[in-house]
């Protein structure tokens, strides 16, 4: 008997979705609502702050006008943020001579000094439920 009830807790635990949370991110500190902010999540420090190349990445993007962004079944773990006003929409951040031209910004908003901050510096938590965090954007140019 407890061999079938244990094959049968295994057929049922494997169709069951992987737990998730939901994420809510405010963002703030933009200069105008023109353009799109677009936020990409990451686990993997190797993919830091640009996570395009990141297959498992979360990234969405909205109108400049939002102020906040709310991410459903994330997977529970650990993530960095990356944020970016791209006030031109050519989905890019903007530079001159390497300094961003338009509105960047990470998850626990550490202070910047030279190049983005390091992953550790930045992870937050996703745990079952709801969660929040905030962004606030910064503007060097």
């Amino acid at each position: 008997m407890t061999a079938v009830a244990a094959l049968l807790l295994a057929v049922q635990s494997a169709g069951a979705p992987a737990p998730s949370g939901v994420l809510s991110i405010a963002i703030s500190g933009l200069r105008s609502e023109r353009g799109t902010v677009r936020l990409c999540m990451t686990r993997h420090r190797a993919y830091f702050p640009d996570c395009s190349r990141d297959p498992e990445a979360l990234s969405r993007s909205v109108a400049a006008s939002r102020d906040t962004v709310e991410f459903d079944r994330v997977p529970l773990g650990e993530y960095a943020i990356a944020v970016i006003h791209d006030e031109n929409n050519n989905r890019k951040l903007d530079t001159l001579f390497g300094i961003p031209r338009e509105g960047f910004g990470f998850s626990r908003n550490p202070k910047l000094s030279f190049g983005a901050p390091r992953f550790e510096n930045v992870v937050i938590r996703v745990g079952p439920g709801f969660s929040r965090t905030s962004v606030r954007v910064q503007y060097l140019l």
